[in-house]
Formats: structure tokens, sequence, C-alpha cells
């Protein structure tokens, strides 16, 4: 890195401004390796998200604000101070009491919220978990997992409701509540429910190209297809997939 800055005309150019999207991206290539299960693709996100960090502490450290040793001394002592039931005589029962603690200790560095942490920039899906995940830490959370079913279907009646008075503006808005509450269950259920859609997605694409595929063999569009027509060959695809399951 210390080289490139001094030698490479776009290194030298670069400003924590301009790598911030490029990290966003990394993140996201880092993301997809992960839901993919690629352990090599892993491998190497990770290398190109390091080497982000490293850029970062450079750029800053060329400002004299920090440096690398600065940035890794830093998460060190504040991985001691949130665990003081591994580094001092706290006592904890399970992992929900470690992540109390946790959020505790957050509001004694001068949070002014359990919920502060959480990044305005989320992604919408991502940032309700993590909403959800803070708020369980006071105690606001429900008991079992059928009130939260119960939650869904209370959320979507509200949203039908609107959909009858055609309020588009309040559609919107229940179907937020609705999207809420299922992204609520998904964690009772223990699922993530972004990786969950990511492999939905990951489905839908697959299977759509192999009715592409199937269906266009022979010259003829998808366009010329009927609805009807391309959901046999769906199906017919769906079918081979749990075949070979």
């Amino acid at each position: 890195m210390d080289e490139l800055r001094e030698n490479c005309p776009w290194d030298r150019k670069q400003t924590i401004q301009t790598l911030r999207q490029l990290t966003i991206e990394e993140t996201y290539e880092l993301a997809d390796a992960i839901t993919l299960n690629d352990w090599k693709g892993l491998k190497e996100e990770l290398g190109d998200l390091l080497l982000h960090i490293l850029f970062y502490s450079k750029i800053a450290s060329e400002e004299n604000h920090f440096d690398i040793g600065d940035v890794i001394e830093h998460v060190s002592n504040k991985l001691v101070y949130r665990h003081p039931h591994i580094y001092s005589n706290v006592k904890v029962e399970n992992e929900d009491q470690v992540k109390q603690n946790w959020e505790n200790l957050k509001l004694k560095e001068g949070k002014k919220s359990i919920l502060s942490g959480v990044p305005d920039s989320l992604p919408s899906m991502v940032k309700a978990l993590r909403l959800q995940e803070k708020a369980k830490q006071v105690g606001f959370e429900w008991e079992v997992t059928s009130q939260v079913k119960a939650k869904v279907e209370e959320e979507l009646n509200e949203l039908q409701e609107a959909i009858d008075f055609k309020n588009k503006d309040e559609i919107e808005n229940e179907f937020g509540d609705v999207l809420f509450s299922m992204i609520n269950y998904a964690r009772f259920l223990n699922i993530d429910p972004e990786n969950a859609l990511a492999r939905t997605n990951l489905k839908f694409k697959s299977r759509f190209e192999q009715m592409e595929t199937t269906l266009t063999k022979d010259g003829k569009p998808l366009t010329d297809y009927t609805l009807a027509e391309m959901d046999n060959t769906w199906n017919e695809i769906k079918r081979n997939e749990q075949k070979e399951k």
C-alpha cells in the first residue's frame, strides 16, 4: 500500500470519499460468497475488504489521524472492555446476557439510545433486523413465536383494509408493517431474512434462466409463449430440482 500510494496515479488519487462506494460493493461481494457458501470466493473477498481497511488507514496516517496499528489496538481494547465475562469477574449464563451486557456498556460509553448503533444507511431489511435485535436487549420482545405469527396476521388484515379503501399511502405504510413483522417472525424462527431472500432470488434467477434456455432453444422467442406454457416448464424445472435432492 505504501508503494501504491507513492507510485500508482489511481491509488494516489483516492480519498476516503472515493473509496466509500467501492467498499460497499466489496462488502456485498463478500455477502454473496457467504450466501453461496463459496470458501474460495470468501477468501478472495476477505482479502479485498482487508485491502480497503489498509487503504483507509494509510490515508488517515498521511493526514496524521491514526494508522493501522491504532485501528487494531482500538478494537482489541473495545473487545476486552465489552467482554467482562471473559476478562473480568462478570458472570453470564447465556448468549442473551452477553448481548445485554454489550448494549449496557455501549450506553455507558455515551450512546444516547439502545438503537443509536444501527447505521442509517443500512439496507432496510437488515436495518429492521438490527433494530429488533437491539430492542430485545431491554426486554421489548414477544415471548413466544405464536405471538409473532399472530402479529403478522394482524398486519396482513390491516394491509387488506388499506387496499379495500384504495389509500395508496396507507397501503405502503401497512405493507411496510407486514414486512417488519415478517422479519421479526424470521428472527423467532432463527432465520436470517436477508439471506433467505437472497437464496430465493438466486433460485428464481436460476429457474427463470433454465426456462428461457428450454423454451428458446429452437429459436422461438420467450414472448411468443403463453403464461401457462412458461408455468408448465417452470414446474418441470422445480420437479427436477426435487428429484436431485
